[in-house]
């Protein structure tokens, strides 16, 4: 469909990146991506280096040395054989051996050429997957239940849901200029699989009677985002079939497209739109679109299960098992995905899902296999069991590879969750998100315990890298909530000791079985400052 570019009328409201795209759509880098690769980087006007987002990919530290970082689409997490092979020769023969799982359930690579730009592009191609649309201002990779069909704890298998909406959006012109970037997830699992509150839009599980029949649906929830000022979604009253998903995804990407604010670039994301229309006016908006929705039905949301799936699991389909993994903070080598993926074919019928919490599942595995699956000397380091903290550990990219990074993330998380596990022990797992910069990839706002990272003078008048605390975040569906900034800060090289003292401090307080957010809630955001206070008081 046509559309018209109503913000252009009003030039001087804009912002220079809307400017810019105006002159030039995201999606026309993939125009020019085959002509660069022939004449190098140098070739590259500096005015394209960020239209390369519509492409997947960024430049990484430092932008002027020529290396990409690229994400590929993973949609709920789902990838076949031959796709886990491509990734893995890809991140081989490329991406110096370096393979991520991101929190949206992606795929990232670093150290990318603009001469291995055409060949990455034909070999994802050849299977399925792309890497168009996984940044810029543009609907990126839906996220998911990893589970979707095969997980008895969904409502409906949404696979065929994501493919479609997904597919629309693809590469789509009519949607490749939003005023920034559009989160969506769309899952069936009554755990909250997709993190319902943290997304653009969110298709959540629900049930509605309807002329006499129960409905199996979703319910819609809008304006959700973290970064520096996050927002948690907010539920409109409609409820949506499963065949109407794709019309009401469009709906609202279009309302977002078309009304969503283009002049200060940092108040771009629908989630400040949601919150000086409210879900009132906005349904209005969207019924306008789709015609007059059912009202909400009943919410079959449960208990959060935070993403995690580790273990041997029935599925529902007799006699076959899924089998989920930690990932010690997502990162993988090209050597370990072709295991995976013999691992994959072997005993089960090739996928691979991967876990917004950085982790993946092997899927349809019969249970005879499973005992002879788990001796593979791969899972040695990738655990079907991790201990407490590594395996509950979720770390960003951070400062090796992003511009935007002030510390040192990635590593740093691995290291201080391997040093957790050596000196606290606790019977519950506590999930620590670490992040580089207040963009918050890495999900600080609804960690049990979050670092941020940032610069602080030393005695010595030095900056250095530090970290800031925050605590008792959930997605919890009655009591959701951003976790909240305990006063100090902490260098770097203490963090590790420190963060041990504060997990000793719950660990002597808590309840047997007790949760971190319910000792959270039992004992105030006060009682953890002070605790956190006595640890960076001076020796």
């Amino acid at each position: 469909m046509a559309y018209d570019k109503v913000w252009a009328a009003e030039p001087e409201k804009l912002n220079k990146d809307e400017l810019r795209k105006l002159e030039k759509d995201g999606l026309d880098i993939l125009n020019d991506i085959e002509t660069y690769a022939k004449e190098g980087f140098a070739s590259i006007p500096k005015e394209d280096w960020s239209l390369f987002k519509w492409a997947g990919l960024y430049l990484q530290k430092p932008k002027e040395d020529g290396y990409f970082m690229m994400r590929v689409n993973i949609p709920s997490g789902v990838i076949t054989n031959e796709q886990a092979e491509a990734l893995a020769g890809i991140g081989r023969d490329y991406g110096r051996d370096v393979i991520d799982i991101t929190t949206r359930q992606a795929i990232q690579y670093h150290w990318l050429t603009i001469e291995s730009l055409p060949d990455i592009f034909k070999r994802l191609e050849s299977v399925g997957l792309s890497s168009v649309g996984a940044c810029g201002d543009i609907p990126r990779t839906i996220m998911g239940n990893p589970l979707a069909g095969v997980d008895p704890n969904e409502l409906l298998d949404t696979r065929e849901i994501v493919e479609d909406v997904y597919r629309f959006f693809q590469r789509n012109p009519d949607f490749s200029n939003l005023p920034r970037k559009f989160k969506m997830s769309i899952s069936s699992n009554i755990h909250n699989a997709g993190h319902d509150r943290i997304n653009c839009m969110s298709f959540t599980p629900a049930v509605k009677v309807i002329d006499g029949e129960e409905v199996i649906g979703f319910h819609v929830k809008v304006g959700g985002g973290l970064s520096a000022k996050p927002y948690l979604a907010e539920e409109l009253d409609v409820f949506v079939r499963p065949e109407r998903v794709k019309d009401v995804a469009i709906a609202i990407t279009s309302i977002y497209r078309d009304h969503g604010y283009r002049e200060k670039r940092h108040r771009a994301r629908l989630k400040f739109l949601i919150a000086d229309w409210g879900v009132e006016k906005f349904k209005e908006k969207l019924e306008e679109y789709t015609g007059v929705l059912p009202t909400k039905g009943t919410c079959k949301l449960e208990k959060w299960n935070g993403g995690y799936f580790y273990g041997v699991h029935p599925q529902k389909q007799e006699g076959l098992s899924y089998v989920g993994f930690n990932v010690p903070v997502g990162r993988m080598n090209s050597e370990e995905w072709f295991n995976l993926a013999r691992i994959a074919r072997d005993y089960g019928n090739g996928e691979i899902r991967t876990c917004n919490t950085q982790n993946l599942v092997i899927p349809n595995v019969p249970n005879a296999e499973v005992p002879a699956l788990l001796q593979e000397s791969l899972f040695e380091r990738i655990k079907l069991e991790p201990k407490h903290f590594i395996g509950y550990s979720v770390s960003c990219t951070g400062i090796e590879y992003c511009n935007l990074a002030l510390v040192e993330t990635k590593e740093r998380m691995r290291r201080v969750a391997e040093y957790l596990d050596e000196h606290v022990d606790i019977d519950v797992p506590v999930r620590i998100h670490m992040i580089g910069c207040p963009n918050a990839c890495g999900q600080r706002q609804i960690a049990d315990i979050g670092l941020q990272g940032v610069l602080m003078r030393n005695k010595e008048k030095q900056m250095i890298e530090a970290f800031e605390f925050y605590v008792g975040g959930t997605l919890e569906t009655e009591v959701a909530q951003f976790n909240n900034k305990l006063k100090g800060k902490i260098s770097a090289e203490e963090l590790a000791p420190a963060l041990a003292s504060l997990l000793r401090y719950f660990e002597e307080n808590k309840e047997p079985n007790e949760v971190f957010f319910d000792f959270y809630s039992r004992v105030g955001h006060e009682a953890l400052q002070t605790a956190l206070d006595e640890i960076l008081a001076p020796a």
